[in-house]
């Protein structure tokens, strides 16, 4: 009595759980990584912005301050672009100057 050959089916079972792995969960933990980063970013801005605001005092110190921001996200590992650093600033000083900035 011969064996039958499993190799078909093995090979198709490994090429299912390929796919489900590519499709689903290397996404998954790519998206949980990029929302984690982001996290951190803004939490990064917030204390920049804060500690900014506290050394550079006076009227028409923005760019100074701006500046000081971008330094310091780049040198905790975000490279971002100008606009980006903009609006992150701008979320921050908003919400440090209504109270609600949460250094968290």
């Amino acid at each position: 009595m011969e064996g039958i050959d499993l190799t078909p089916i093995i090979n198709a079972v490994i090429m299912l759980i390929t796919v489900i792995i590519t499709a689903f969960l290397i996404p998954w933990i790519k998206s949980k990584t990029t929302e984690s980063q982001q996290c951190s970013m803004i939490s990064w801005a917030r204390i920049a912005v804060a500690a900014a605001e506290q050394i550079f005092t006076g009227d028409g110190r923005g760019e100074e301050k701006k500046q000081y921001v971008q330094n310091f996200l780049e040198e905790h590992g975000f490279k971002i672009d100008e606009a980006s650093v903009s609006n992150l600033i701008e979320a921050a000083v908003q919400e440090l100057k209504s109270g609600k900035l949460t250094l968290k």
